[in-house]
């Protein structure tokens, strides 16, 4: 692999197939997002692509939580429009196109994760960071101008860029990118504790913390895709695909977020096969010619004649994140140095802190590798309700529903507290919000812990003193409108 610069952009290159490849890597993902600017990167991404004149050569531009990409294959010279185009609408994004883009962005509706791991994420951060993943936000029409145009500002200039080639870069190649200072990354605190919850997904997922760049991690989690696979799929008919996801944590840790589908009615079952599974790696050795089988799958891998590129964004995201780089040869020989015990104890440590997520109305019969019950983990708690002022459905509600008879919410001194009618108690401190959603009377409270609190005086009798004392609580920044281009509620006014 070759390393140079251009125009102050490190411009990594290795010989490939044709035609030529190119990929402008940014370290800048959904995770580098607040509350109040989700979407914006995705947003940036649409205003630079909006900008192409038609082209006749493959081309793309993708987010996810950690990079934004733009890619293309072509001639040299289409390869350097392109690029030379994308850089110039960096130095002066088409601000007045936001509205026109947020409605494109609205309809494409897209994701930077899967639901699962959205969710895994999500429990584990909370609303902050890479637990940013499952919210949808503001809304494109949320976002202001100069909010996109700070954020662009931050993360979209030529320090935190990397270009990628699958040949020699072109003699007239330039990437006039914006000066800028290396962003300034901070991880949220993550949930301790091992645990499980209900999620909105059809089937089973876990969430193992893992040492970035450990052979025996990477040896472990191929071997738990494969059992996974032999016995929900082939053996019992119960699934059809696993599917294995990362989020870098930092420069020593990454989330690893391992989910599988489910035939209908058989969500508990694999719940509890995806649960069992991993514990049996953290409690028993892995046989030696099991490894000798994984191992011989990455060999494979990194032979493969398309892995140069699949090399070139291992090296570009090492270099955008003060990451140790290893070529193939090397990860595939500390591979074949890893021993079983190495494996059981990396999943041993992992389970400390695993988060298992399962099917809506599913309570799998689960136990942690100490052999006690694994606890459930919502941000909700059972108990009493704290002190404050207490304020109640209104009487009609109560007449007819039971569930509005066990309600409660409560303004404390420091916040807003409910019980719902399933006896949950959820609490926010006003310091805690990251997000509050106006609209019309009605309010929707977003705290950091990943709790979502619905403040109406439709749904509580002298609920507007709650909702005054949120908005003279709250940072006017972190308030906006509901989405224009949000669907309604019918029964809203």
């Amino acid at each position: 692999m070759q390393r140079t610069t251009v125009d102050g952009v490190t411009v990594l290159w290795a010989p490939g197939p044709d035609p030529l490849s190119a990929t402008l890597t940014f370290g800048c993902g959904a995770r580098d997002e607040s509350f109040r600017t989700i979407g914006v990167t995705h947003l940036i991404e649409h205003l630079v692509m909006s900008t192409l004149p038609r082209l006749h050569h493959e081309h793309n531009a993708s987010v996810d939580l950690e990079a934004t990409r733009f890619t293309a294959s072509g001639r040299p010279e289409q390869i350097t429009a392109f690029l030379a185009a994308v850089c110039a609408a960096l130095s002066d994004l088409p601000l007045d196109r936001i509205q026109h883009e947020a409605g494109i962005l609205t309809a494409e509706a897209s994701s930077v994760t899967s639901p699962a791991a959205a969710f895994l994420l999500n429990q584990r951060f909370g609303a902050r960071g890479p637990g940013l993943a499952p919210y949808t936000g503001p809304g494109y029409d949320r976002l202001a101008a100069d909010a996109v145009q700070a954020h662009a500002a931050a993360y979209f200039t030529r320090v935190n860029a990397v270009l990628q080639l699958t040949g020699p870069p072109p003699q007239d190649l330039r990437l006039p990118l914006p000066e800028g200072q290396p962003p300034h990354r901070t991880t949220p605190a993550a949930r301790t504790g091992a645990s499980w919850d209900e999620a909105p997904i059809e089937g089973a997922a876990i969430a193992l913390t893992m040492p970035l760049g450990s052979p025996a991690a990477a040896l472990g989690l191929a071997l738990l895709e494969h059992r996974l696979t032999e016995l929900a799929r082939h053996r019992r008919g119960l699934s059809y695909a696993v599917q294995v996801e990362s989020s870098l944590r930092d420069e020593h840790t990454l989330d690893t977020l391992l989910s599988l589908d489910s035939r209908p009615g058989q969500e508990a079952e694999i719940a509890e096969l995806l649960w069992q599974e991993a514990l049996r790696l953290g409690r028993e050795l892995p046989s030696e010619d099991e490894l000798k089988e994984e191992i011989e799958g990455f060999r494979e891998s990194y032979g493969h004649p398309r892995a140069v590129e699949a090399e070139l964004d291992l090296a570009a995201t090492s270099q955008l994140f003060g990451l140790p780089s290893r070529d193939a040869a090397a990860r595939l020989a500390a591979l074949r140095a890893v021993v079983p015990e190495e494996v059981r104890a990396c999943f041993a440590q992992a389970l400390v802190t695993a988060q298992l997520a399962v099917a809506p109305d599913v309570e799998p019969r689960l136990v942690a590798l100490d052999g006690r019950p694994l606890p459930r983990g919502a941000c909700w708690e059972h108990g009493g309700l704290p002190a404050g002022e207490v304020f109640r459905p209104p009487l009609l509600a109560r007449a007819r529903y039971g569930a509005a008879r066990r309600s409660r919410l409560v303004l404390t001194g420091d916040g807003v507290a409910e019980l719902d009618g399933d006896g949950r108690l959820h609490r926010i401190r006003f310091d805690e919000i990251v997000g509050v959603e106006r609209d019309g009377d009605d309010r929707t409270l977003f705290g950091a812990s990943g709790c979502l609190m619905e403040l109406s005086p439709q749904k509580y009798s002298g609920c507007d003193k709650v909702i005054r004392a949120v908005d003279a609580a709250v940072p006017a920044g972190l308030a906006y409108e509901a989405s224009a281009l949000a669907p309604r509620d019918p029964e809203k006014p």
